[in-house]
């Protein structure tokens, strides 16, 4: 328990610390190498595990919101992070090649069908994959709901969240000339990608330190530094997806394109004080959509780690157990 609040700390909801039962390294034969795992039952239901950023990679963590007597949990580290090579390349590393990625993997592992389990960009790229590939999903389950578009990244990268926090917001744009504040991501984008080593890192930890601060309630825009290494892949891969629109074929292509996923069932679990991608994005995603429930978590933000956020997603997934088990 956290004594301070009388709240249990999110691994208090989660199964126990799992091994893999498989570690593999997958060749995609363009130059990335990506690093895949499994974990929990051999012959249980498949469960995809879509880590966020872009750029994030996967923790021990994330094989605990599964029972491991019911679920198959697949892992990777997207391209150009984690364990999957080379660090921070940006070179054939779009939207459109993970959703190739995951292709192979589904493939190589002998799969007909997931539960697509992702937060974030994860939840993008779960919804993205739906849309391209209906028939190999078999449910979805969101977090945190980022749709890929123009007026979300503006409300990050533009000031809206800035508002709520002036001082973090400032130590943000403070590095950028003024001529250029209009467009962070480009500017951004400009020392990230600027050859310079030094540069690319101190911009990547400024990049990485503004997201980390926002992500949880608990901390309250708390400096958060990360490892120099992990801040500049997920500095250089968000800003590049983001500069690029996700390399969705444009903007609001997710719901202009939800009619094709209907079919599938969801559940949305989403923190209603969520400064990184806030509730509207989940409510615009889930409103019509006879079979998605959206779950709204009071006193929570954005992270995975946040305890109701991780209460409700392993409540949500022990709920499956009995229907796919059925199916």
């Amino acid at each position: 328990m956290d004594h301070r609040s009388g709240q249990k700390r999110a691994v208090e909801y989660l199964y126990p610390p799992i091994e893999p039962f498989d570690q593999r390294v997958i060749d995609m034969g363009d130059g990335h190498r990506i690093y895949v795992e499994q974990c929990g039952r051999r012959d249980g239901v498949p469960v995809l595990v879509l880590h966020g950023g872009p750029g994030g990679g996967c923790s021990p963590a994330m094989r605990r919101y599964f029972d491991p007597a019911v679920y198959r949990t697949v892992l990777f580290d997207q391209r150009g992070c984690g364990r999957s090579r080379p660090t921070a390349a940006v070179l054939a590393n779009t939207t459109w090649d993970l959703i190739a990625d995951i292709e192979s993997i589904r493939e190589t592992l002998g799969i007909a069908q997931f539960i697509l389990f992702g937060g974030s960009w994860g939840a993008t790229l779960a919804l993205t994959y739906a849309i391209t590939h209906p028939d190999r999903v078999r449910h979805m389950v969101l977090r945190g709901v980022f749709l890929g578009t123009r007026a979300e990244l503006d409300w990050f990268y533009g000031g809206g969240a800035g508002a709520f926090f002036p001082e973090l917001w400032a130590r943000f744009i403070d590095p950028i000339p003024e001529a250029e504040r209009g467009d962070l991501i480009a500017a951004y984008h400009r020392r990230l990608f600027s050859g310079n080593m030094v540069e690319e890192m101190r911009f990547a930890r400024l990049w990485a330190q503004w997201e980390n601060a926002l992500a949880s309630v608990a901390t309250d825009g708390m400096h958060m530094e990360s490892p120099s290494e992990y801040a500049r892949a997920f500095a250089r891969l968000e800003n590049h997806y983001f500069a690029n629109g996700c390399f969705l074929d444009h903007d609001g292509w997710i719901l202009a394109q939800r009619d094709r996923i209907e079919h599938i069932g969801a559940n949305v679990v989403q923190g209603r004080y969520d400064m990184i991608c806030p509730p509207v994005s989940a409510h615009r995603l889930a409103q019509g959509w006879r079979r998605c429930d959206l779950r709204l978590i009071g006193m929570a933000g954005h992270a995975l780690s946040e305890p109701g956020i991780s209460a409700e997603l392993v409540h949500v997934m022990d709920g499956l157990r009995a229907s796919v088990r059925e199916g």
